[in-house]
């Protein structure tokens, strides 16, 4: 647990860049919010038609007793909803990462100087982003089907589809989030999930910190630049660079 712990404080970490840089966090405010809003008025979309979509899903419940036919869709509207909102998550981490691919820069690149002057030359182009997000998406796909599914369980479904999907879906992000470190450092793939695994517990403390911040209404947008920032610091301890800010 204590490598976990670490890993959320490494997103703690990022939010330091806000003092350190204002104005560099500050610009990467604009990809997040577009998205965020773009991705709420989706999920809210659904929610309104959720009613009549279950009812389209279920025609065989109609003949059910009242309390059957309610219960049965209560619970599909659940396992919809939650992995609509995983999959969700998942999706604003690579959609604002590509939107805002040059703000992103910027943050990555000023973490990379103060902690280590030299920044790293590795090329991180327009085609890794989008390989990046295109891999996060259908991880992210994966996710929310496992977490909609396990959320179908009577009674312990929802609670154990949250936890499923934030273990799934913080690895996933913790993934793309630090990808830009990695592969700017010369490691391919392959070597890049090697270095994931070998620091699996802290990963997790970081994405799952993450993840959980991005599910409370418009944190994501003033996450999205700390998150960055401490991915800058995460990429650098799966290295084996110093991860430790310097004091102000």
């Amino acid at each position: 647990m204590r490598e976990f712990w670490r890993g959320v404080r490494t997103l703690v970490g990022g939010f330091g860049w806000w003092r350190r840089h204002p104005g560099v966090m500050a610009a990467g405010l604009i990809p997040a919010a577009i998205v965020f809003l773009v991705l709420a008025g989706a999920l809210v979309a659904l929610g309104l038609a959720l009613p009549g979509l279950l009812e389209q899903l279920t025609p065989f419940a109609d003949g059910w007793t009242p309390v059957a036919a309610d219960l049965l869709r209560w619970l599909i509207g659940i396992a919809l909803m939650g992995g609509a909102l995983v999959l969700a998550v998942v999706t604003f981490t690579a959609l604002t990462l590509l939107v805002g691919e040059p703000f992103y820069d910027r943050i990555w690149r000023s973490v990379e100087r103060d902690l280590g002057g030299v920044v790293p030359d590795a090329p991180y182009g327009i085609r890794s982003s989008i390989g990046d997000a295109a891999g996060l998406l259908g991880k992210g796909l994966l996710s929310a089907l496992c977490a909609g599914l396990v959320a179908l369980i009577p009674v312990v479904g929802g609670i154990a589809g949250a936890v499923i999907g934030a273990a799934l879906n913080g690895r996933v992000i913790a993934d793309e989030l630090s990808s830009r470190g990695l592969t700017a450092r010369g490691l391919d793939a392959s070597r890049r999930a090697a270095l994931l695994r070998a620091y699996r517990a802290r990963v997790l403390g970081f994405g799952v910190a993450v993840h959980v911040c991005f599910l409370v209404p418009f944190a994501a947008i003033a996450v999205m630049p700390a998150a960055v920032a401490g991915a800058a610091l995460l990429g650098r301890r799966l290295a084996g660079e110093s991860d430790e800010a310097p004091a102000a």
